[in-house]
């Protein structure tokens, strides 16, 4: 009875076993129910310059810096 070897013999296979994608089932999506006024994280890039101009004033800059969007946002529509 012949055996398989255990690893694969050929350089090109055994780097194709490596990085061939895991079969995992993905998780159905949780719908969120909806928060009026919910605040979430994000990470965004602005210049130094603008940062700075919020930040001068102290804390309760990141506030400011939602103010100023939502003005826009509302100027804009």
């Amino acid at each position: 009875m012949a055996q398989t070897p255990r690893r694969p013999v050929n350089p090109m296979d055994a780097a194709e076993a490596l990085f061939k994608p895991a079969k995992k089932a993905a998780a159905p999506a949780v719908e969120k129910p909806a928060i009026p006024n919910a605040r979430e994280m994000v990470s965004i890039r602005i210049d130094s310059d603008v940062l700075a101009h919020f930040q001068e004033d102290g804390p309760g800059w990141q506030d400011r810096i939602n103010d100023a969007l939502r003005a826009a946002m509302k100027s804009a529509s």
